[in-house]
């Protein structure tokens, strides 16, 4: 951890802010079923959580990068800790005594499907006075779930003040959302969440509803299999995902949304960006664990290049698409 003295602080690509957590995969022939007894085939215990791996993505494509969050003061923290040291992440992390970090188990099937059990401490709840300013504005974009939403919203009002540009991962209605979204530059959230929020009849409708209720510049949504469909107040777009041999979609979101980070760092077109997040959350899938299949540049431009995409199936609007 580097001391807070701003005049120390270096200006990083990117800082995230948000859940990191140790997570226990234990591979199965099948989901069991209540009461019964299953041996499962292979188990790992490996670093993960929404924002921390979407970090190490981007530490691995070559951002600098910066984190923010809570540790607990057990082995699971440590294991954190190297792997951030090791990708060269710069971290405001504090340690909470007597407290175990965020934990996940993970239950994967035959098909590639998980269930995920999880259970983190209140005490490593981020809150607002433990932030400083200078860690979000020093920092060229800066990338939060809601999880902390009122810490998480006091980053994104300063980034905003500042220029600095946020994307939140978001998949919960959190209390105090609308705040947090108000200060949302690009919002790419989970499938169901937007028109749980708007309460809008379609996907479509959802998203446009919150673009001009929030003032995003990209209001978006990722759908698994289907991809990701996304609209920047004249576009509808609904970019597929990439056919791959899936092992593993623990993280896909997370790399996904690493990705869009990385390539909205670039200033590709935003078709580019959201097929770049789209191939690395594929390649993502391809291993073990939410950070099991981070693939290097080249891997993700010859599957954007020339992989083979999943049909996807049709969205329903009544409002017009504009234009494609």
């Amino acid at each position: 951890m580097l001391p807070p003295d701003s005049n120390l602080l270096p200006r990083v690509d990117l800082v995230g802010l948000g859940l990191n957590a140790t997570d226990t995969v234990l591979a199965l022939p099948h989901f069991p079923i209540a009461g019964s007894k299953l041996e499962f085939s292979n188990l790992f215990t490996l670093p993960g959580g929404q924002v921390a791996s979407a970090l190490a993505a981007c530490a691995t494509w070559g951002l600098s990068t910066r984190y923010i969050g809570k540790l607990g003061d057990d082995p699971a923290a440590a294991l954190h800790r190297a792997e951030f040291a090791r990708l060269g992440v710069e971290t405001h992390c504090p340690s909470v005594p007597h407290c175990p970090s965020r934990q996940s188990f993970l239950l994967l099937d035959q098909h590639a499907e998980r269930t995920v059990l999880w259970h983190r401490d209140p005490r490593q709840n981020l809150h607002p006075d433990e932030l400083r300013r200078e860690w979000i504005t020093h920092a060229r974009l800066l990338h939060l779930d809601g999880y902390d939403t009122a810490a998480a919203t006091l980053a994104a009002q300063w980034a905003r003040q500042a220029a600095v540009p946020v994307v939140a991962d978001l998949d919960e209605l959190y209390p105090g959302l609308d705040a947090l979204l108000d200060a949302t530059d690009y919002a790419i959230v989970s499938r169901d969440l937007p028109q749980r929020y708007t309460g809008a009849a379609t996907l479509p409708d959802a998203l446009r509803a919150m673009h001009r209720r929030h003032g995003h510049r990209l209001a978006a949504a990722t759908l698994g299999q289907d991809g990701v469909l996304a609209w920047d107040g004249t576009h509808l777009l609904h970019i597929p995902a990439f056919r791959v041999p899936v092992v593993d979609t623990t993280g896909a979101g997370d790399i996904f949304h690493a990705g869009f980070l990385y390539a909205l760092l670039q200033d590709w077109p935003l078709a580019r960006q959201l097929r770049f997040a789209a191939a690395a959350a594929a390649l993502n899938c391809t291993a073990v664990g939410a950070r099991g299949g981070i693939a290097p540049l080249d891997q993700i431009e010859a599957l954007l290049q020339s992989g083979p995409t999943w049909e996807p199936e049709p969205i329903q609007s009544s409002e017009p698409a504009g234009p494609s």
